[in-house]
């Protein structure tokens, strides 16, 4: 009896676990990064250390 109880039980439990069904997945967004360049392509950094070093020569 005890058995019968216990398997009762457990198909009630299981049913209810299965009711909903399957649920779609919720995916979210993905980010996407867009590459920024400045017009002046990576120059202005050699043309400030350029600037720089000619600054140190003429004292």
């Amino acid at each position: 009896m005890k058995k019968l109880a216990l398997a009762a039980a457990l198909t009630v439990a299981a049913s209810t676990a299965f009711a909903g069904g399957m649920a779609e997945p919720v995916m979210e967004p993905e980010v996407v990064e867009a590459n920024t360049s400045s017009s002046a392509g990576g120059i202005i950094v050699p043309l400030l250390l350029l600037l720089v070093i000619a600054a140190a020569a003429s004292n």
